[in-house]
């Protein structure tokens, strides 16, 4: 299972769903289902999440078994 950090990173930046969204080319349910873990995201989808916040991906994502 993949754990996420998006919502805090959010937060840190003062950020919505929505803007996140728009950042990274998708939609808005797409990052909400991320952040409660309902989806896993390709790894394109991730490096462009790590790359909106400047932080490597392991920061944002962990794998957990």
């Amino acid at each position: 299972m993949i754990k996420t950090r998006i919502r805090e990173f959010r937060a840190k930046h003062d950020m919505k769903q929505e803007e996140l969204a728009q950042r990274v080319g998708v939609r808005r349910e797409t990052i909400g289902n991320l952040e409660k873990g309902r989806y896993n995201p390709s790894l394109a989808l991730a490096w462009k999440i790590a790359q909106v916040f400047g932080v490597s991906i392991e920061e944002i994502f962990t794998v957990e078994e």
